[in-house]
């Protein structure tokens, strides 16, 4: 296929683009219609047949093997060092209580950071004492200046080191790699939140020297909400504690119905799933990965982002938060003289297009997808022009069309 027309069976199969222009992936990313149609099907299943069979509870236990094989297809991992979570954050929690903490320990983060992340963190300063440093740096800085604040935050004696791969605020792509290298210099892990990277950006997480990486399904992957995965590196699985100890995380059940003790990430996996949502999610990667193909998704992220980023830093008296050379899929701007709430809900209601704001910034925030066209580009841009010329009271009326009852 030309892109043209790979970009026109991609949004066929999006339904949801056609109800509004889709620009909040960052938090939740539409459904491929493949995807709703495999989840409906075990959900029919369930409730004509049922959910108690044990051949079913088997099937399932290859289902959820299929979900972090392509995790680890798309994060550049093994299948044995993957785990599935119910989100980011949920991989989060399990990965900074997989350390063996002790009271005056140090961990280091930044001021940027989801409360998925911050929330352990502060759990383990308040109920151990934990010694909680951060790396303060501005959203857009440069690489060099993102580093130097780490390596004055994680000093000597720190125990873990966790941080974004991509900032939710202002879409900042971090030097990771740099971050980790140091961190490893200093004897301390280091844990990645990639909820904004993986599948917007290419990512290997090996090859960052992280410890630990944690995603998603329902944003960049396109996935079920409720369903995510933990990469824990291979070499650092018999360092790591798994805070919990039932049957899932420590043993499967195999076919003569013995349990067998689990050497590798599935330990992470410490409650069951919801069965569609984990065949959703595998299938929600495979169509990225099989059908629309990572090169294709991470090159259109990346021309989308780019033209976004462009048009709306050309537009006087609005701010681009986003630095031009070091982005993913996330753009956050200002529109001067407007709150960022109420200049988002003209925005909705001019142009149809569904974004979010960004309340520690002050900010609007979009997401741009490989399926984003250049005309609805053009059409957020425009809606955003306008605001930019005018005061919140003197915006020109939205159009109206008047329904005459006869």
């Amino acid at each position: 296929m030309t892109d043209a027309e790979k970009l026109a069976a991609v949004r066929a199969a999006l339904p949801s683009l056609a109800a509004a222009i889709q620009l909040n992936t960052g938090s939740v990313g539409p459904l491929p219609a493949e995807v709703a149609a495999a989840m409906a099907e075990i959900e029919a299943y369930e409730r004509d047949v049922g959910r108690a069979q044990y051949e079913y509870f088997v099937d399932t236990l290859q289902r959820m093997d299929e979900a972090r094989a392509a995790v680890a297809a798309v994060i550049g991992g093994d299948l044995d060092e993957v785990a599935l979570t119910h989100a980011t954050t949920d991989g989060l929690n399990l990965a900074t209580w997989a350390l063996d903490w002790r009271a005056g320990d140090r961990a280091v983060t930044t001021t940027h950071e989801h409360a998925g992340a911050l929330g352990p963190l502060y759990a383990l300063r308040d109920r151990l004492g934990l010694e909680l440093g951060f790396a303060e740096f501005e959203g857009g800085a440069s690489d060099d200046e993102i580093v130097a604040s780490f390596d004055r935050a994680i000093g000597e004696g720190a125990r873990l080191v966790s941080c974004s791969h991509v900032l939710w605020t202002t879409g900042t792509v971090l030097p990771v790699a740099r971050i980790a290298a140091l961190a490893r210099e200093r004897g301390a892990i280091t844990l990645v939140d990639g909820a904004q990277a993986a599948g917007a950006i290419p990512v290997a997480a090996r090859d960052l020297g992280a410890q630990m990486y944690s995603v998603p399904a329902q944003k960049w992957l396109l996935g079920p909400e409720g369903m995510g995965a933990l990469w824990v590196a291979r070499e650092f699985l018999s360092q790591a504690r798994s805070t919990f100890n039932s049957f899932l995380s420590w043993a499967s059940y195999d076919a003569r119905g013995s349990y067998e003790p689990q050497p590798d990430a599935r330990r992470f996996q410490v409650s069951n799933f919801h069965r569609p949502s984990i065949v959703g999610m595998a299938r929600s990667i495979g169509w990225l990965t099989m059908f629309v193909g990572l090169e294709f998704v991470h090159r259109r992220v990346a021309e989308m982002a780019g033209r976004a980023h462009d048009a709306l830093s050309a537009i006087d008296g609005l701010t681009v938060l986003t630095p031009r050379d070091r982005m993913a899929g996330l753009v956050t701007f200002r529109i001067g003289g407007w709150e960022a709430k109420a200049a988002l809900d003209e925005l909705a209601a001019r142009t149809f297009a569904i974004a979010r704001t960004v309340p520690p910034l002050e900010a609007i925030r979009i997401s741009l997808g490989f399926w984003t066209s250049e005309a609805e580009i053009e059409r957020f841009v425009d809606g955003v022009r306008l605001l930019a010329r005018h005061a919140p009271g003197s915006l020109p009326p939205r159009r109206t069309l008047t329904i005459v009852d006869r």
